[in-house]
């Protein structure tokens, strides 16, 4: 009963417009087929770009690796603990534990449709555990997206980023100049670069990238579930390309 009186207490707490928004939101994505996808691509391939757009047109929810060992933390779970006495001693969460963290958070309402995966599996043996798990749930991985882009591509556009620090503006060199290069549209003052936004940092991301993950999209072109996503086009010719292969 104290259960369902706070539960009551929050609710009430919550403005009705919002609690009307939700309510259609869930009416509409009802209609909505499951989908449970992986999105595997480098950095800068548009993968953070492309999974908002399609976590809502799907109703779906985005399941990062970090996101949810936190919030396990946080929540203090028992999976949670162990994550953070992991941490806490600098080693790695193990793999059982990270897929047993994803198993929780695929329970929450919002994942009743579906998930994005990003950021993981990025060893076969991660792929091969996700599979375990979700066939016990009686499910599987629908489609693995791969963000495929060539390096020369990816660097002219990471290493063109410019940064307004206290507002997070950013700019492109050739995609989006400023009016005035290196300084900021609206106050004047100055950009930066991040310190990982260089042509010898995202090299050897690209190289520890490309020799990790290879073997998980070899993994699902096996399987039968991968398909090759063109993300050197322009976000919006992505989007449509994302969409038509999640729909299908």
């Amino acid at each position: 009963m104290a259960t369902s009186s706070a539960a009551s207490v929050d609710l009430e707490d919550i403005q009705t417009v919002d609690l009307m928004s939700e309510l259609l939101r869930r009416m509409k994505c009802a209609s909505k087929p499951d989908k449970r996808l992986v999105f595997i691509g480098p950095p800068g391939s548009g993968k953070g770009t492309q999974s908002p757009v399609i976590k809502d047109e799907f109703c779906l929810c985005h399941l990062s690796t970090g996101d949810m060992l936190r919030a396990a933390v946080a929540a203090k779970s028992p999976l949670g603990v162990k994550a953070k006495e992991a941490m806490d001693k600098g080693e790695l969460v193990s793999d059982d534990l990270v897929v047993g963290i994803m198993d929780e958070a695929m329970n929450r309402p919002k994942c009743q449709k579906g998930f994005i995966l990003d950021g993981f599996p990025r060893t076969v043996t991660q792929a091969e555990k996700l599979d375990e798990m979700l066939h016990r749930r009686g499910a599987q991985i629908d489609k693995v997206l791969n963000f495929a882009i060539d390096d020369s591509v990816l660097e002219e556009r990471i290493t063109g980023r410019w940064i307004h620090p206290s507002s997070g503006r950013s700019y492109h060199t050739k995609f989006a100049p400023p009016k005035v290069p290196g300084v900021d549209d609206l106050t004047g003052e100055p950009l930066i670069q991040r310190k990982d936004d260089n042509a010898d940092v995202l090299r050897s991301r690209l190289d520890a990238f490309h020799k990790q993950t290879q073997p998980v999209i070899d993994y699902y072109a096996k399987k039968g579930n991968l398909v090759n996503i063109p993300a050197e086009k322009a976000p919006e010719e992505v989007t449509k390309v994302v969409k038509k292969v999640v729909s299908t």
